[in-house]
């Protein structure tokens, strides 16, 4: 059976990490799979410079967007992905090797995942995390500088003139389009539980399907009515 494709959007500090990571721990590898964009930035040098000669790596041609979209169908057709980690320029971070398994839920999250018209022509649902613009900044300081090691003077320029223009023309159009939208100003427990409970009741209707069909099947046998595939 074909997965269920959920993609999951947001600006740059909306908390789209966390929500993820969150949803994650409540499903078992067997079933959920979470495929991120930020694993298919290009290289550095491939990246667009603006007007003061600074990479731009919230533009939609940062990603690799034909390795995104190939490596998506192939785990709708069951197929393992392996790529190398992104660790964006971190000289302290050390890349790992990164298998995808496929699985009954598949997660495509990224800020241009709405965006890619062959990817959001995939998706089965589509979840928009969103914030106050000056809580996204205060976020996207603490990830830039603890984690990716970026001066605070180079966070704020990109934020000013790469993260906020990308996020008003690349992103916020399609909130619009989002089945659920998920504010994430204070907290996002309520809305980690609707789509969470969601979910779960699909993977339980999809079993009993699977379940049916496997006992219908077996019923064919008995009967002497050998399926045409199984012949």
């Amino acid at each position: 059976m074909k997965p269920l494709i959920v993609g999951i959007t947001g600006g740059s500090g909306s908390g789209k990490t966390t929500f993820i990571r969150k949803l994650h721990e409540r499903f078992s590898r067997e079933e959920l799979c979470i495929l991120s964009q930020d694993d298919y930035y290009r290289p550095r040098e491939e990246q667009y410079r603006d007007e003061q000669g600074i990479h731009n790596f919230d533009l939609p041609h940062s990603i690799d967007k034909k390795a995104f979209v190939r490596d998506v169908k192939r785990l709708m057709k069951g197929e393992v992905v392996r790529r190398q980690e992104y660790t964006f320029n971190n000289e302290n971070a050390t890349p790992r090797f990164l298998a995808f398994e496929p699985a009954p839920i598949l997660i495509v999250e990224g800020l241009f995942v709405f965006h890619f018209k062959k990817i959001r022509r995939l998706l089965d649902l589509k979840v928009f995390l969103h914030a106050k613009e000056n809580l996204k900044v205060i976020r996207r300081i603490k990830r830039d500088q603890v984690e990716r090691n970026y001066p605070i003077e180079d966070v704020l320029y990109r934020y000013e003139h790469h993260v906020l223009p990308t996020f008003e023309r690349y992103i916020k159009p399609y909130m619009d389009e989002a089945d659920l939208v998920i504010n994430n100003n204070q907290q996002f427990d309520w809305g980690l539980e609707v789509l969470s409970g969601f979910l779960q009741a699909y993977l339980r209707k999809r079993a009993g399907l699977q379940q049916a069909e496997v006992e219908e099947l077996a019923g064919r046998i008995q009967a002497g009515e050998m399926p045409e595939a199984y012949e």
